[in-house]
């Protein structure tokens, strides 16, 4: 690598740290509740933003997008334990609550949400009551590019998740999981 490139990557460094402290501090006068630093690429936080709490050294990679909708509740309704990363173009999306532990990977293009709409014949689709149930991934959770975690479930500390694959049922503790829906096909030893 010549001095120029070199160079132009040192600046690129440098540009995307003070954009990440950047955005440290714009979320943090916000509302969201940020306990040490986060490494923050450029994200989406719509609205809500004191609804949200993220712990020390997690990473949130280019076009994640965090947002909390409903009424106000006592306590975060997206909450992401410290070392964890959330990849690329990944929405996380909360009425009530969704929890992910310490040190997971979150492949990119991933939708995790805590609830849907209901199925009353009667009405339209988007004016049916949402219906919301706790989503919980634990700690030290692997899981892969573009899945789909819906409401109410919970994935087990140091499990894994194939990617593509759609959750809609919980996944054991040290259970490798895919398909559509995600089955348990071993576990980690």
């Amino acid at each position: 690598m010549n001095i120029t490139a070199s160079g132009l990557l040192l600046i690129q460094r440098i540009q995307q740290g003070l954009g990440s402290r950047w955005r440290n501090f714009y979320y943090k006068a916000m509302g969201v509740k940020l306990h040490g630093y986060v490494w923050m690429r450029e994200i989406d936080i719509p609205r809500n933003f004191d609804e949200i709490e993220i712990e020390s050294f997690c990473a949130l990679d280019q076009g994640v997008t965090l947002l909390c909708s409903g009424g106000t509740l006592s306590h975060p309704k997206i909450y992401l334990g410290a070392y964890t990363y959330i990849n690329r173009n990944t929405f996380l999306d909360a009425t009530l609550s969704l929890t992910i532990g310490q040190q997971c990977g979150v492949g990119p293009g991933c939708y995790i949400t805590d609830h849907d709409h209901g199925v009353d014949l009667s009405l339209p689709p988007l004016a049916q009551a949402m219906v919301s149930k706790p989503t919980k991934i634990g700690d030290r959770v692997w899981i892969g590019a573009n899945v789909t975690i819906l409401k109410g479930v919970t994935i087990g500390n140091d499990a894994v998740v194939g990617a593509g694959s759609v959750v809609t049922k919980d996944i054991p503790e040290k259970a490798i999981a895919v398909g559509v829906p995600a089955k348990v096909i071993k576990y980690r030893i």
